[in-house]
C-alpha cells in the first residue's frame, strides 16, 4: 500500500461508527471523499470532505441511483500507477488513487424480512453502487495490494487500531477485509436471489 495519507471514499448507508473512521483519517491527514447523505454526515463532524458529484463533476442522479459509478471512482480503485500505461491515462484523466473505501450497502435483507410482499421496497433497497465498489476494492486489495476494503462498522476499530499502530494496513488484515468483502456480495446477491425465486412467475 502507498504510505499515509492517502485517500479514502466513503459512501455508508449505516453510519454507525463513521465518526470514528473519519476521525482517524482526517488526523492522517487522509484525504475524504463522501457521496451523498455521507458526505453531509462528515461535515457535521467538523471535517473536511468532498462530495463525489464535486469530484467526478456529475451530479447525483435524482434518487440517489448512480452516484459513485464513474471512471474516476473505479479508476482510483482498480488502477495501479506502477504500470506505465495505467499511469498515463489515470493522469490523463485526473483520476486520483483511492486508497481507502468505506462502504456498506442498502439493507436489502431487513426489509424483505419485515415486508416481503412489497416487491417495489425490496427493488428499491437493492443496492447497484454499493456492492461495484465493494468489489473493486476487494479486487483492488488483491490485485495491487494497495486498496483496503472496509465494509462493516464492525471492521472499524481493527482498521483504526492498525493505522494508529503501523501508520498503514498491513498485508495481512487487507487480504482478510478482501476475504469478507468477496464474502458479503456474494451472500447479498444469494439473498436477492431467494427472495425474487419466492416471488412467483
Amino acid at each position: 500500500m502507498r504510505g499515509l495519507p492517502g485517500n479514502a471514499l466513503l459512501s455508508v448507508y449505516d453510519k454507525t461508527g463513521l465518526d470514528r473512521i473519519a476521525w482517524t483519517f482526517s488526523k492522517l491527514q487522509v484525504k475524504m471523499l463522501g457521496s451523498g447523505g455521507t458526505a453531509e454526515a462528515v461535515r457535521k463532524l467538523g471535517l473536511k470532505v468532498v462530495d463525489v458529484s464535486e469530484y467526478t463533476g456529475v451530479k447525483e442522479m435524482p434518487g440517489g441511483l448512480v452516484k459513485t459509478l464513474h471512471p474516476k471512482i473505479h479508476g482510483g480503485i482498480l488502477g495501479d500507477w506502477r504500470d506505465p500505461a495505467q499511469r498515463e491515462y489515470l493522469e490523463a484523466n485526473g483520476i486520483e488513487p483511492l486508497d481507502f473505501v468505506v462502504v456498506n450497502l442498502y439493507p436489502f435483507q431487513s426489509v424483505v424480512k419485515t415486508d416481503s410482499g412489497n416487491l417495489r421496497k425490496a427493488v428499491d433497497n437493492i443496492d447497484i453502487g454499493g456492492v461495484t465498489l465493494i468489489r473493486a476494492a476487494g479486487k483492488g486489495a488483491l490485485l495491487n495490494q494497495r486498496v483496503v476494503p472496509v465494509t462493516d462498522p464492525a471492521q472499524y476499530e481493527v482498521v483504526v487500531k492498525e493505522l494508529e499502530k503501523k501508520g498503514y494496513v498491513g498485508n495481512q488484515l487487507r487480504q482478510q477485509l478482501a476475504r469478507d468483502a468477496f464474502a458479503l456480495t456474494a451472500e447479498y446477491d444469494q439473498a436477492i436471489r431467494d427472495y425474487l425465486a419466492g416471488q412467483g412467475p
